[in-house]
């Protein structure tokens, strides 16, 4: 059985392989106006993945070009009346499931150097395989599979007024005006452009990326790490797509300077395994902290990332 380490390594290698692929980033899937698709979901619990493991599985769903926001392991999928299809010939062994990961803190009793016992925590790793609804044959599963769901004029509109309230909820600071985007942490204030500079999608993940940002400040999260360009910059590039997703607002299909960013990741990622897990559990917190403000907050799950 794989080790805490090599777990890390291997998922750290997977995302890696899919960015150097080119293109944008694997989270940065195309956007479907579908009760079906968006960030992903367990079938059972009807709970999103957390951490890292949305991130797994869009690279999931890119590789195979899986469309529903469905997953589930085998047996789940079984108990629902589905059978997950054979492996095609053209994927290789190992590839067809998706692997994500499972963490639990655990608190163990630990002696410092005076010998007195200090309690710590530790997180147990597991792998669970995972497959999508576009994966599993079974009729009695269609309602779950993108294009099958019954969508009314409504359910057509993206609600623009939700975010809206999102981001007034939190009472950051936003002024508008410039040619340029950003937070600026000694005076605690976001600034960016007029509003008609952007299309939609622009507009509201550029705020939520500076709000991200402001999210950071020590009177809130104090998550800033100084000197960390790259992993405060991937914070919030996950976090602005994670509450857009959420919010079921289509994301923008450039990311500026994207190449740029891209190569800062990557170096970082291969340089320590736990940098993508660490950046996805910050986000993470982070959009959860913004969609505090106009949310009552789901129930705590178990699926945590380690530190």
């Amino acid at each position: 059985m794989p080790n805490q380490n090599e777990i890390r390594e291997k998922i750290t290698h997977t995302i890696i392989e899919a960015l150097e692929k080119g293109g944008l980033p694997p989270w940065r899937q195309p956007w479907l106006n579908d009760k079906n698709a968006g960030i992903p979901e367990n079938v059972v619990s009807k709970k999103q993945y957390r951490g890292i493991n949305p991130l797994l599985l869009a690279v999931g769903s890119m590789r195979h070009n899986f469309q529903s926001k469905w997953w589930a392991t085998f047996k789940q999928w079984q108990e629902l009346g589905g059978q997950v299809m054979r492996r095609p010939n053209d994927v290789e062994p190992g590839e067809w499931g998706t692997t994500i990961i499972f963490y639990k803190p655990l608190q163990i009793l630990e002696e410092d150097e005076d010998g007195e016992k200090k309690q710590k925590t530790i997180y147990m790793l597991r792998t669970y395989t995972v497959f999508n609804i576009d994966q599993v044959a079974g009729e009695c599963l269609n309602h779950l599979r993108v294009g099958h769901s019954v969508a009314t004029d409504t359910d057509c509109i993206v609600n623009y007024e939700n975010a809206d309230r999102v981001i007034e909820a939190t009472g950051a600071d936003i002024r508008y005006g410039g040619n340029q985007a950003y937070y600026n942490r000694r005076g605690d204030f976001i600034q960016v452009p007029l509003r008609e500079q952007f299309t939609a999608a622009e507009y509201y993940e550029t705020v939520f990326h500076e709000i991200v940002h402001w999210a950071e400040h020590p009177t809130r999260l104090d998550s800033y790490k100084a000197g960390c360009y790259a992993f405060n910059e991937l914070v919030a590039e996950l976090g602005s797509i994670f509450v857009a997703s959420e919010l079921r607002i289509p994301t923008a299909e450039t990311l500026p300077n994207h190449a740029s960013y891209l190569d800062h990741w990557l170096r970082a990622m291969k340089s320590d395994p736990k940098f993508i897990f660490q950046a996805a559990s910050q986000a993470s917190k982070a959009a959860d902290f913004i969609l505090s403000f106009s949310r009552v907050e789901q129930p705590e799950t178990e699926e945590v990332l380690a530190e």
